[in-house]
């Protein structure tokens, strides 16, 4: 059921939904930089206040799924308003917590927040714009969206150095609060008419239990040692959890997942292409981090300012793709993204003078964050209109999830290698390996797009 929107309905909703999402983005992309200082202000370990981030990540990637469908069933307006009234409560709670366990409680709260706007926000653009600027609406949503992703390093390093790390969350407070007000009272209503206002909760059990299970363990794995019995029991639960999840959505009358999204061929190229880029994203962030203050000795500040151009082209990669996507099918435009992705992970390793440092890495950003950024703009094609949510919650868990997986990796693999490397050769190595799976990946994709389409059945 879709409700008849206005111009002021769609106006309403593209500020309440754009204003959410980046929020989400920038809470995010600064916190990286500002676990030294929040580790120094209460007094513990830089290893002790990383859970600020895992724990967010945790809450975030175990909820995208349930948000997601709770918003087809129950209504998206409903759910938007909860997940952004959750995330603005969160973030005041993070501003002022006292310590280290207050401030991680914060983070959950903020994570299962973020998890039921980001897919529902989506499925409410899709539901409120017509078919003609649905794509052209949802690429300026994730214009504004990458916004806080392009200055959540120069925020998060710039208040760290400055009056504190607690200001990032200060800044979004009254933006939440401007997006939840918006909301309230712009956004129709809609909902998956055909589906009954009922739950699949044992189904949402077991797959908060599997992923949960899965992005502990590879969260916390290098710690833990990965041959140890805590990993053992971690990959063991998430194995018998969701093997238990698919058998549930099967022989679920109304189940929570329709498991034909993964015989529908460019939904998965989308979804795989999509997840792949956005690990290539994490790991690069994540290693530029590394490069440029451990390797350079740039402070937190002038490392976020090198980070200012990828993330521009981070920015422009949502209206970028919803232009291409007017002249190119969903899964081109994310071969093409991997393909620069990819192209641009490599160069970077070949590079040392900044004068080309800096552009190469602006390319990079270009790639990667249209591929992560257009998947979800694709799924939104590919899909019916009244189970837009439960597909963009599907993507996001993809994502999300494969970036926990891929950041372990890395750091796994910087350990393994830096005994006999120095730090910025193993660096190089991740990179390239990264860059040349992306590339591959793409080259795949553009492969089976074509067979796909020689039998008429490409979208």
């Amino acid at each position: 059921m879709r409700a008849e929107a206005s111009t002021a309905a769609r106006k309403g909703a593209f500020i309440a939904v754009a204003v959410a999402l980046f929020c989400i983005q920038l809470d995010f992309f600064a916190l990286n930089l500002a676990i030294p200082g929040i580790a120094a202000e209460l007094g513990v370990t830089v290893s002790a206040a990383q859970w600020t981030l895992s724990a967010y990540m945790l809450a975030i990637g175990c909820f995208f799924i349930i948000g997601g469908r709770v918003g087809d069933v129950f209504g998206r307006r409903g759910t938007l308003l909860a997940g952004t009234a959750l995330f603005t409560a969160g973030t005041v709670g993070c501003a002022l917590a006292p310590g280290l366990g207050p401030l991680v409680g914060a983070r959950i709260a903020q994570g299962v927040g973020a998890a039921f706007v980001f897919p529902v926000a989506v499925s409410v653009i899709t539901n409120t714009f017509p078919e003609e600027s649905r794509a052209k609406a949802l690429g300026g949503v994730f214009g504004v969206a990458n916004i806080g992703t392009a200055i959540g390093p120069f925020v998060g390093g710039g208040f760290t150095e400055g009056p504190g790390w607690r200001w990032i969350f200060w800044l979004m407070a009254p933006l939440s609060l401007l997006s939840l007000i918006t909301a309230l009272v712009y956004v129709p209503d809609s909902r998956d008419a055909a589906a009954p206002r009922e739950l699949d909760v044992l189904g949402c059990a077991l797959i908060v239990g599997a992923l949960a299970a899965l992005t502990l363990t590879v969260e916390r794995g290098d710690a833990w040692g990965w041959s140890s019995t805590r990993v053992f029991l971690g990959f063991a639960v998430t194995v018998v959890s969701g093997g238990l999840f698919l058998v549930r959505e099967r022989l679920a009358r109304h189940p929570l997942v329709d498991l034909g999204l993964f015989r529908d061929v460019p939904y998965v190229l989308v979804t795989g292409m999509g997840t792949l880029t956005n690990m290539g994203y994490g790991v690069t962030v994540f290693l530029a981090t590394l490069y440029l203050q451990g390797v350079r000795g740039l402070s937190p500040l002038l490392a976020g300012t090198v980070f200012l151009a990828p993330a521009l082209l981070v920015a422009l990669s949502g209206p970028l793709g919803a232009r291409l996507g007017r002249h190119m099918r969903p899964t081109t435009v994310m071969a093409l993204a991997g393909i620069g992705a990819g192209t641009g992970m490599y160069a970077l390793t070949q590079v040392g003078a900044w004068w080309l440092y800096v552009p190469v890495f602006a390319w990079c950003g270009l790639g990667l964050g249209l591929g992560w950024t257009y998947a979800s703009v694709a799924t939104q094609q590919l899909v019916a209109p009244a189970r837009a949510g439960e597909a963009s919650g599907v993507l996001l868990t993809f994502l999300v999830t494969g970036g926990a997986i891929a950041l372990a990796g890395t750091a796994a693999g910087i350990s393994a290698m830096t005994p006999q490397r120095s730090p910025e050769e193993a660096y190089d190595v991740i990179l390239r390996l990264g860059g040349a799976a992306v590339l591959a990946t793409a080259v795949l994709v553009l492969g089976v797009r074509h067979r796909v389409a020689a039998q008429g059945r490409s979208r």
